[in-house]
């Protein structure tokens, strides 16, 4: 049996057993292998992985690995210039529309909230939320790591454990996204950006208490939603604001 020698780097790490976590290890195999294969065969889907170095040299998920190999995996960078090396991808994972699979529901909303183009179906088969990422250049947020190891996947994020504040203060930061948000720019429900309405133009539609105490109202032209700053907006707000803290 031929052997290669892996390292994975920073979070990376994440999807690997204990005792292969930031360490050289080796792996063996049989036949011919492609680095994308293997790679996620030890547990990481290829969607999370930038850049690839094979005694050196980059390579692209096609290469087939060799006996003696030794076979570096790097995350997503964020400042190192790499302009002279093989990317992973033909576009960069810095997209700012996405596409949630229903294992994340609870983070829809705010993320919403922020101004994020995320769209959401609960009945969308796996194979769906693939051709809807494709046709549309939205990145798929989920934990499942089967559904990143699909083929056809360019862009995809795992989410890991945490809180809903801590999973989407990750995808900002780790997609650099800050510049792009826009508290309470978009329809929490559909997904589609809002619009400044005047109080006259909906006044019949206003609760008799709301219109007492609130002046400022945006609606959804798709929906037919109409939002104000009420005790909603300021539970959602809360979490808002942490999430940017």
């Amino acid at each position: 049996m031929s052997e290669v020698i892996f390292r994975f780097y920073e979070e990376l790490n994440d999807f690997l057993s204990p005792r292969r976590r930031k360490r050289d290890f080796q792996v063996g195999f049989k036949g011919r292998e492609s680095v994308k294969d293997m790679i996620e065969a030890l547990g990481a889907p290829h969607t999370e992985v930038d850049l690839i170095l094979v005694n050196g040299k980059s390579v692209d998920f096609g290469y087939i690995i060799q006996n003696g190999d030794r076979i570096s995996v790097y995350p997503t960078f964020e400042s190192l210039d790499i302009k002279d090396v093989t990317r992973l991808r033909e576009v960069p994972l810095r997209q700012t529309r996405f596409i949630a699979d229903i294992n994340i529901r609870d983070i829809v909303k705010y993320m919403r909230a922020l101004g994020l183009d995320v769209y959401y179906d609960a009945s969308l088969l796996p194979r769906e939320i693939i051709r809807i990422s494709k046709r549309e250049n939205r990145t798929i947020l989920t934990k499942s790591r089967k559904l990143l190891k699909f083929r056809d996947v360019t862009h995809g994020i795992f989410i890991r454990a945490g809180t809903t504040v801590e999973q989407i203060r990750g995808i900002i930061d780790y997609l650099s996204l800050r510049e792009f948000i826009e508290p309470f720019s978009r329809c929490l429900q559909c997904n589609k950006p809002l619009v400044r309405v005047s109080k006259e133009r909906i006044l019949e539609r206003i609760p008799p208490k709301t219109r007492e105490f609130y002046d400022e109202y945006s609606y959804c032209k798709t929906c037919d939603r109409i939002y104000w700053k009420g005790t909603h907006y300021m539970k959602i707000k809360k979490v808002v604001d942490e999430i940017l803290g």
